[in-house]
């Protein structure tokens, strides 16, 4: 979609745009460039030839940027161009472990920590010169470490502070595990996106015979954490839906977390319904396939699994396995983490993208406009339902 149509593209932009895309995010970084690169082109408005607008149509926005490593493993952030007055967005993916750097002749694959850690590295690169700096970061750093049950650091509301300490003016993040980590920051933006509209459009486009309406379909929440998220999710669709709470032996703690004993169901008779099972992520799928069991004991029909964020921390042989036994028909995870060459080559995946929509809300926020009809996908869902013929 051209936004030569949208009103806020005759705004006067905030500053200079500048994409300051790590290594952990080229790919859709780049996917990102391209759209803004083409959009704007495409744009003509009389008061784009005034000062205001000077640098406003460029052949790339990407500013080129590095963290390299000594031998020790010890980096530093490098800004190769200069962002004085420019209004830069910073877009990393903390998950992304197929990143590799070397510690004394030994191979290290990036963790999270070391994800954040260059993060900080390039905000202080930066070095208080850009106008605005808005950091980017679909997989919230530490968001499941949310709460406290116990002697535990709260990791994610301390990483928020610190950011925007270092001068960050705006953090974007998607399907935040708990929203309430943004009290960390009360006085700082703080936008959790919901990709609930990308999920439509992709199983409407992906899967020519499914109909969303209560005959066919059910909205099913894995746990009682995800329940607000498959509500939306049902009401838009005008759908029902139902949920799983998990029974747990609180007396043992098995990877650092206390063993699921049993999943108990609420909702409506499932039987002969396909249905999606929405979460914001999938670690290593045993919650999902438990959840999928069950509902394939209820007679359920196809099953689809749908997430924000893909980790898939314990291979895809489990996937492949409940694909085969027809326990799973299709998996749902966005790009906006990283994505392995399996991963995209499963006959039962379904690639979520999430570059356009991101491209959108940076061109928006730098006419310095708002992004409020972009938070709510309500209009669009409907859209593309009437257009697919899923509504009269």
């Amino acid at each position: 979609m051209s936004t030569s149509s949208e009103s806020y593209t005759d705004k006067i932009p905030f500053g200079d745009l500048g994409l300051v895309v790590l290594e952990s995010s080229r790919k859709i970084g780049n996917r990102v460039n391209d759209y803004i690169v083409s959009w704007r082109a495409e744009n003509e408005n009389e008061h784009h030839q005034s000062l205001a607008f000077a640098g406003y149509k460029k052949d790339s926005y990407l500013i080129e940027n590095a963290c390299p490593r000594f031998g020790s493993g010890e980096a530093k952030g490098i800004v190769r161009e200069s962002v004085r007055g420019m209004d830069v967005y910073i877009l990393v993916d903390v998950c992304n472990y197929s990143l590799t750097y070397s510690v004394c002749g030994h191979e290290n694959h990036m963790s999270p920590d070391d994800h954040y850690q260059d993060l900080k590295r390039i905000i202080a690169a930066v070095g208080g010169k850009a106008r605005r700096i808005t950091v980017i970061m679909p997989f919230l750093y530490e968001s499941r470490q949310h709460k406290r049950s116990g002697r535990e650091s709260l990791d994610c509301a301390l990483a928020l502070q610190e950011l925007t300490e270092m001068g960050v003016e705006s953090i974007i993040t998607f399907d935040a595990h708990d929203p309430r980590v943004q009290n960390a920051i009360p006085l700082k933006s703080f936008e959790t996106v919901m990709p609930t509209y990308q999920f439509i459009k992709a199983m409407l486009k992906n899967v020519p015979n499914i109909s969303f309406d209560t005959q066919h379909m059910m909205i099913i929440s894995p746990d009682e954490g995800a329940m607000s998220r498959a509500v939306y999710f049902a009401n838009v669709l005008g759908i029902d839906v139902g949920m799983f709470y998990k029974r747990r032996d609180y007396s043992r703690v098995v990877n650092g977390r206390n063993p699921i004993v049993a999943h108990e169901f609420l909702g409506a008779d499932v039987e002969g319904k396909d249905v999606i099972i929405i979460d914001d992520m999938i670690s290593s799928g045993e919650s999902v396939f438990d959840v999928a069991t069950e509902l394939k004991r209820r007679k359920a029909n196809r099953i689809f699994i749908a997430a924000t964020f893909g980790l898939f921390t314990n291979g895809l042989e489990k996937f492949d396995q409940a694909y085969e036994s027809g326990l799973i028909y299709r998996v749902l995870t966005t790009n906006l983490i990283y994505q392995t060459d399996e991963l995209l080559k499963r006959e039962y995946y379904i690639n979520v993208d999430m570059s356009k929509y991101i491209a959108l809300l940076v061109d928006t926020l730098n006419h310095d406009s708002s992004i409020s009809h972009l938070l709510n996908p309500t209009e669009r869902i409907h859209k593309i339902l009437k257009k697919y013929n899923q509504i009269p």
